[in-house]
């Protein structure tokens, strides 16, 4: 089996399975055919983010009881469409990147210059 690959060309890393995330919700921001909204940006959101997300109709932050999503907090690590990251990043309100965690396909959207200048340091 291939292993997924990151923005940095090294194994793709989990993003958070303390809120489950991902497409598949196994944690991992994988590239999925069936993923139109191409969730591969592994980011620690923000107050900022999340009120910007949830101002463009996306509300990250209430508990959808039916789908087992708690709601984000500011500082959780969530994989985020690469178009809303882009838009957020344009608007001068996105969030911090994991780049270790963001997988290689968000290039085809956003350049590698462009995680670097948000990526998160531990």
């Amino acid at each position: 089996m291939i292993k997924a690959l990151n923005v940095l060309g090294t194994a793709l890393e989990p993003c958070s399975t303390q809120t489950m995330t991902g497409f598949l919700r196994d944690g991992c921001c994988h590239a999925q055919t069936e993923d139109l909204g191409r969730h591969l940006i592994c980011a620690r959101v923000t107050a900022d983010f999340l009120a910007f997300s949830k101002a463009r109709g996306n509300d990250l932050t209430t508990p959808q009881k039916a789908y087992g999503f708690q709601g984000l907090r500011p500082g959780d690590r969530w994989c985020l469409c690469t178009l809303r990251w882009k838009e957020s990043y344009e608007a001068s309100m996105a969030p911090k990147v994991v780049l270790e965690s963001t997988h290689e396909s968000a290039l085809d959207l956003v350049t590698l210059r462009q995680l670097q200048e948000h990526a998160w340091s531990n």
